[in-house]
């Protein structure tokens, strides 16, 4: 993974023509705003669909960006890992949240619920369904998965300094199949609603 996980790093074509990187990362955060407390007002009893994430990153996105809501149509490569192609996003997409409801419906345990979030932000980013804001969706898709398991939302995407490093990391050793970081960051902030 790489490291913008956070906002965009550099200028990117716009609706609004802003080529100020900082005014650019804050109207992107006013959108994953939006999109946060639009995550609150889902039926936590309903299954994830697709139109529910198509609808998020809309949410986060649509002032900025013409991508925003629909399925990169692009190739892309995040650090060593070969993202799937765009023609295989759509079926993917719709796999991923069969195999999330599924976990969501048939987890016990503590270990079981870190395992189901952590299933879906790491499966959500691999998939890495739009041209941008991957990770900042996948983490707010990652706190609609603990609203409903009766979690209150994590605290990854606003972590600075060495915090942010060790998420980087668990990211990291997830692309090599090692989740034990990642599972450890999600049990650490597991807190019961």
């Amino acid at each position: 993974m790489d490291n913008n996980t956070n906002y965009t790093s550099g200028p990117e074509e716009n609706l609004l023509g802003i080529t100020d990187i900082s005014k650019i990362n804050e109207i992107e955060a006013e959108g994953i705003a939006k999109a946060e407390i639009r995550m609150f007002e889902i039926d936590i009893l309903a299954n994830i669909t697709v139109d529910t994430i198509l609808e998020l990153h809309k949410a986060a996105f649509q002032v900025l960006y013409g991508w925003a809501g629909k399925w990169r149509k692009i190739s892309v490569q995040a650090g060593q890992l070969q993202l799937p192609e765009p023609h295989r996003i759509p079926n993917l997409m719709y796999q991923f949240l069969d195999n999330l409801n599924y976990k969501i419906n048939i987890v016990k345990s503590r270990q079981d619920h870190i395992d189901c979030i952590v299933f879906a932000h790491y499966q959500f980013v691999i998939i890495h369904p739009f041209n941008n804001g991957n990770g900042r969706l996948g983490r707010i898709l990652m706190n609609l998965v603990a609203l409903k398991l009766g979690y209150y939302p994590l605290d990854f995407y606003s972590r600075d300094g060495e915090s942010r490093t060790v998420y980087i990391n668990a990211l990291k050793q997830a692309d090599i199949g090692d989740f034990k970081e990642l599972n450890n960051l999600v049990d650490n902030e597991l807190r019961i609603l």
